[in-house]
């Protein structure tokens, strides 16, 4: 057994007794100030990173570095609090190996959050956008020698946001009342905020929000099946006009999200109960 794969089963091997014998059905990961959903997971097991031999930990703001295992809409799931980020200096084998070992425990769907900055200037703070599509310029996680047991050499991305769960929480934010937009996030690899050129130029490819995460853990969920259901929350408003005193910071970022995660977290609780 590689390295790659050794790592990956490992970390399984020292999850899979805090489990309890039950198999995890949604994995979900929770980007930058939105882990209240966490006080949603009924009967929780925490699982610090840190506690899991070749596993790596988080170092952004807002990312608290745990497993939580438990129950939400009625599902047995198992969330990410906090994320591996290609910024923080880990390789992208590092970043997608979460996803591998949910994968590994038996997860059928996977379910993304992150905090973006809009691009599409009807977005506000505090909005949520449905992820229909991306447009990847972080390194692909699937470079290098393919794991055929985890999936093909060459996965198809024609839909890599599942139509059938996009379908179903338009459906439950319109009964709840919680508007929403749906469009294109564009991921970079950070770890500075983007030029008001560079914001420029993602409009014109089409991009609707912007941040430095998600994608990797989205081509690793699609390289083994998974059906992926992926949101954004504005974090930031794209302005067309920018002040000679504007500033942005992962501060302000954290708790713009933190102010929109209850809604969040009710969407992601009714689709999750709906599965």
């Amino acid at each position: 057994m590689d390295s790659v794969k050794e790592r990956i089963y490992k970390a399984a091997d020292a999850v899979r007794p805090h489990l309890g014998g039950r198999v995890p059905q949604v994995g979900i990961v929770l980007g930058s100030g939105l882990g209240k959903l966490v006080d949603k997971i009924e009967d929780q097991v925490v699982i610090p990173y840190r506690d899991i031999p070749g596993f790596p930990v988080s170092t952004a703001i807002g990312h608290k570095g745990n497993f939580i295992f438990g129950k939400l809409g009625g599902k047995d799931v198992l969330a990410m609090q906090g994320r591996i980020h290609y910024y923080e200096g880990y390789d992208m084998s590092e970043v997608i190996l979460p996803i591998r070992v949910m994968k590994v425990l038996g997860i059928s769907y996977l379910f993304v959050s992150n905090a973006a900055g809009a691009l599409n200037f009807d977005y506000n703070v505090g909005d949520l956008m449905i992820i229909r599509d991306h447009i990847n310029l972080q390194p692909n996680p699937l470079i290098g020698p393919n794991l055929d047991e985890f999936g093909p050499r060459f996965p198809d991305m024609t839909h890599p946001y599942d139509l059938g769960l996009i379908a179903k929480s338009e459906e439950i934010a319109s009964e709840l009342g919680i508007p929403l937009h749906k469009g294109v996030y564009v991921g970079v690899t950070g770890a500075c905020y983007e030029t008001p050129a560079e914001m420029r130029f993602f409009q014109m490819v089409g991009a609707d929000a912007v941040g430095m995460s998600t994608i990797p853990e989205v081509i690793a969920a699609r390289h083994s099946q998974i059906p992926v259901f992926g949101m954004s929350v504005i974090t930031d408003a794209s302005l067309r006009d920018i002040d000679s005193d504007y500033k942005l910071d992962g501060e302000s970022v954290v708790k713009a999200a933190d102010a929109a995660a209850d809604k969040m977290t009710l969407l992601f609780s009714r689709l999750i109960a709906s599965i």
